[in-house]
């Protein structure tokens, strides 16, 4: 299907969000229910923004358990891991898993894979497209920007249909190629001098975090940095762009494609003959091993590392250094495998099924969060008495209660097999 559409179906094929590539069977795809539940789980984390639990943690600053609540719902300010971290790479991971299947459902139905290459284009060029719509929402003019999760996903999605199904070996190569050319760009690049006054060029005083080699993946001063410091100027702008506050660059879509590929191959191994456990124990291994990788090449002791730390690589999520791309692998995979172990093998799937409902609309649910979940908690503060969201706990309240708003329609979607799908 060539367009952006709403489709009604009583048998849903899982394709997801954003999906689809050769020479896969032409058998029609199983259901894989875990996938589903992986897919609604980080959605929910995504829309949820913590469940106003930081908010709730500044009321308890002595309390160690909260303060290590706030850290994993927050972003790290450069180098090291958080749970909220995961985020992001999770999905553009769940992005490659999903493929095969929904190649393999598009071949079942006779597309030609010409048919359905053109529909790829179609899809990054949507993606590309909504999440500058959303990030613009609100704004006085159109907001240029790509280092969201649904542009970078589409700027690097077209390229995943030609590693589609080519085979682990030379999907791997691909991979690493990437991630070590990125590598490279980065280490090659030119340090600034001693001289340099970082505050004329507008850069706040935190661009030097690391110290030494490392210092190449420095906040800001970066190759990354200095491409768009070009390449967002292109577009009209109320100013000129100088930096991204938080380091996010666009050529981040670079090593993630990195992160799609190793979806792919996680998507084609759990499309095999292989027994169950035999693709649980492969997804164990793989992600042991993907963060023993990480650890290695960045050479930190996270998330409190001293800045003057040896270092090949830093894994920072926010310019996502080819040790993240790794690194971060390691966390989907093993998250991965508790859903396939819990759901698919265990067959404990009732509890799941909440996030299972967001899965299968899971794209109408990322759109309905940034454009109508201001206007449910404003609309809750309307009917209800404002005293239920102040205190200690009323952030926690107002954001369960407006994702729980957003999950009826979904749910209802779901009731009416009603899916959105690009």
């Amino acid at each position: 299907m060539d367009k952006l559409s709403v489709r009604q179906s009583m048998n849903p094929h899982n394709e997801g969000i954003f999906m689809d590539q050769p020479t896969l069977p032409k058998a029609a795809p199983e259901r894989l229910v875990s996938l589903d539940a992986y897919r609604g789980f980080v959605m929910l984390a995504m829309v949820s923004g913590g469940l106003g639990l930081i908010e709730v943690a500044e009321h308890f600053p002595d309390n160690k358990i909260w303060q290590i609540v706030r850290y994993q719902l927050e972003h790290v300010e450069w180098t090291g891991c958080a749970a909220w971290d995961l985020i992001q790479p999770s999905f553009m991971f769940i992005v490659g898993v999903a493929m095969p299947f929904s190649y393999a459902s598009r071949v079942a139905r006779g597309d030609s894979k010409g048919s359905i290459f053109f529909h790829v284009i179609w899809r990054a060029f949507i993606l590309i497209a909504l999440g500058i719509f959303l990030r613009s929402n609100g704004k006085p003019q159109t907001n240029f920007t790509f280092e969201d999760v649904a542009t970078q996903i589409g700027l690097g999605y077209a390229f995943l249909f030609l590693v589609l199904g080519r085979g682990w070996k030379i999907q791997l190569g691909v991979a690493l190629t990437i991630l070590l050319g990125y590598w490279a760009l980065f280490a090659a690049w030119p340090l600034p001098g001693a001289e340099f006054d970082a505050a004329k060029h507008g850069i706040p005083d935190d661009w030097n975090k690391f110290t030494g080699f490392a210092a190449h993946w420095n906040k800001y001063l970066n190759p990354a940095g200095y491409f768009d410091q070009w390449f967002l100027n292109l577009f009209p702008r109320q100013s000129p762009f100088v930096i991204n506050a938080g380091g996010y660059q666009t050529l981040n879509f670079v090593p993630s494609i990195g992160t799609m590929i190793f979806g792919i191959m996680t998507g084609e191994w759990l499309r095999s003959s292989r027994s169950l456990w035999s693709k649980l124990g492969g997804l164990l291994a793989a992600g042991l091993i993907c963060l023993l990788i990480g650890f290695a090449v960045d050479g930190y002791i996270w998330p409190n590392a001293p800045e003057t730390t040896w270092s090949v690589a830093p894994i920072v999520k926010r310019i996502w250094t080819p040790s993240w791309a790794i690194f971060s692998t390691g966390w989907t995979l093993l998250t991965l495998s508790f859903f396939v172990f819990v759901i698919d093998i265990a067959k404990f799937r009732a509890w799941s099924f909440p996030l299972f409902v967001v899965g299968m609309n899971s794209l109408a649910m990322y759109v309905m969060s940034w454009i109508f979940k201001p206007w449910v908690k404003q609309t809750l503060h309307t009917h209800l008495p404002n005293t239920l969201f102040e205190g200690t706990y009323g952030s926690l309240i107002e954001t369960t209660m407006a994702i729980s708003v957003l999950w009826l329609v979904v749910f209802y979607m779901y009731r009416k097999q009603v899916f959105v799908r690009i």
